[in-house]
């Protein structure tokens, strides 16, 4: 097994879907198969729609199998586990203060090298190199990991502690929240409310759209920033989202002055600014068919 660097972009013309399948050509298969069952380090090209003209590494997850494309002939695909998925809170630029990252991209000066490694979509990585990729994408105290391990041009064998890191579920959603909440301007989806404590805290929460117990993947696509009741509502099945943004509620099971109070007016989802971070279409209807009317109803106290 063996770690690697894929590139990806949203408007790939293969048929990728990063927590799912990444889809290559026959000449990258004997690197890819070395993946099977380690992680690899998600990269956009410069092209990348709102990538500014800049690569970076965004995500992470595991490789589960390697084998045909069932979508085109003569292409091959590799198989990621979902719930490995992990979107960094901050995407990592190639170079870090004036250092290439991946060795296979230096050239003899330090410098990015030309062509060769450049230009492949996907590349072998060291173990420190992910590591140190990982930490700064999910702001793991990268200076202190740097500090304490070292990066050096020679492969140190420390990835253990960050993967463990990459599947501590308290690190991920701490990570996933930073995601989130940024993507909706800590301002709650479905209510609009906006609320935080006396230290700025904010009192939103970062919601799972198919949920983790069904290996819902760490991405914010599949993410809402909701109230604490609003979460705790749409986790049991009372509101969803169609793939349109209208927000339906299980009329029969929640009191019409509840909804009154804690929907938007118009019904339709606060979006995110940024239209890349739209929920994905694949997780409202999984929701939508899954979770939604399946809660127990909802009840509220009589006025005191």
């Amino acid at each position: 097994m063996t770690k690697a660097v894929f590139q990806h972009k949203a408007d790939s013309i293969y048929d990728d879907t990063p927590w799912e399948r990444y889809e290559f050509p026959k000449r990258y298969l004997r690197d890819v198969e070395k993946t099977k069952g380690d992680w690899i380090v998600y990269y956009e090209p410069r092209s990348a729609e709102g990538n500014q003209g800049r690569l970076r590494y965004f995500a992470t997850a595991r490789v589960t199998d390697v084998g045909p494309s069932t979508s085109h002939p003569e292409m091959f695909m590799a198989h990621i586990d979902p719930s490995s998925y992990v979107e960094f809170a901050r995407p990592v630029d190639r170079v870090l203060d004036g250092r290439v990252i991946e060795r296979s991209l230096r050239a003899p000066d330090g410098s990015i090298a030309r062509g060769g490694n450049v230009q492949r979509a996907v590349r072998l990585l060291a173990d420190d190199e992910f590591a140190a990729i990982a930490a700064h994408g999910i702001d793991a105290s990268p200076e202190r990991w740097e500090r304490e391990h070292g990066f050096s041009d020679e492969a140190a064998l420390f990835e253990r502690p960050m993967i463990e890191r990459l599947t501590r579920r308290a690190e991920r959603d701490a990570n996933f929240r930073k995601q989130v909440l940024r993507a909706y301007g800590n301002r709650c989806a479905i209510s609009d409310f906006a609320l935080a404590n006396g230290f700025g805290r904010p009192e939103v929460e970062a919601a799972h759209i198919r949920p983790v117990t069904h290996s819902g993947p760490d991405t914010v696509r599949n993410g809402l920033a909701l109230s604490h009741t609003v979460h705790w509502m749409f986790d049991r099945g009372l509101i969803t989202i169609t793939e349109d943004f209208s927000i339906l509620v299980s009329e029969n099971k929640v009191p019409s002055d509840v909804s009154a109070r804690l929907i938007r007016p118009d019904r339709r989802l606060r979006r995110p600014e940024n239209r890349r971070d739209d929920p994905h279409p694949e997780f409202l209807k999984y929701h939508r068919e899954n979770i939604f009317g399946r809660g127990e109803p909802m009840y509220t106290l009589p006025p005191t």
